[in-house]
C-alpha cells in the first residue's frame, strides 16, 4: 500500500485517538502529522503500520507531557495573564463534563488509558496486545478492569456516566 492510501485510511483514527488522549485538537493534529512524517522514513509491512503509528504517537504524547510538566513548573511562579471568556451555559456544562472525563482518564495508569482509547478506536486485541506488551488472551480482561477503574474515577469526579457495555 502506498503512503497516501495509508494516510487516508489511518489518519482519522489516529487523530481521534490523540484528540481523546490529549484533549486538544491542535496538539492531536500536530502529533498525528509528526507520526506520519516519521512513517515516511520506515519500511514496514502493511499489517505493522497501524500499531507502529499509534506507538510512535503515544511516545510523542509522553514526550510532550514531560515538556509541559517542566514548562508548568516554570510558569507556576509567573502570574497568569489570560482571563476566561464567558461562554453560554450549555457550552460551559459540556466543557465541565469533558474536563471531568479528562481528569478521570488522567487518574488511570498509562496502560489503562492506552487500552481504553485503542479499544475505542476499534483496534483488534492482537494489535492492542502488541502495542501494550501483553498476551492477546489477556487484553479483554485488562480492558474490563481498566473500564471498571475508569467508571470509579468518573464517579469520584462527579461525572454522570452510562453503564459500561
Amino acid at each position: 500500500m502506498d503512503f497516501e492510501a495509508q494516510f487516508q485510511e489511518l489518519y482519522p483514527s489516529l487523530y481521534r485517538y490523540l484528540h481523546r488522549l490529549t484533549g486538544d485538537p491542535d496538539v492531536a493534529e500536530d502529533i498525528a502529522q509528526e507520526a506520519f512524517v516519521r512513517l515516511l522514513r520506515q519500511s514496514l509491512p502493511d499489517d505493522e503500520v497501524r500499531p507502529w503509528l499509534f506507538t510512535v504517537a503515544m511516545n510523542l504524547v509522553r514526550d510532550g507531557a514531560r515538556r509541559n510538566e517542566r514548562r508548568q513548573r516554570l510558569l507556576q511562579t509567573a502570574p497568569s495573564l489570560s482571563s476566561p471568556i464567558a461562554e453560554p451555559d450549555q457550552e460551559a456544562e459540556r466543557n465541565e463534563r469533558i474536563a471531568g472525563v479528562r481528569r478521570a482518564l488522567d487518574t488511570l495508569s498509562q496502560r489503562d488509558q492506552q487500552l481504553l482509547l485503542m479499544r475505542e478506536e476499534g483496534f483488534k486485541y492482537e494489535e492492542i496486545a502488541g502495542v501494550v506488551g501483553v498476551a492477546p488472551a489477556s487484553v479483554g480482561t485488562l480492558i474490563a478492569r481498566a473500564l471498571r477503574r475508569f467508571v470509579v474515577a468518573l464517579e469520584s469526579q462527579g461525572v454522570p456516566h452510562e453503564p459500561p457495555e
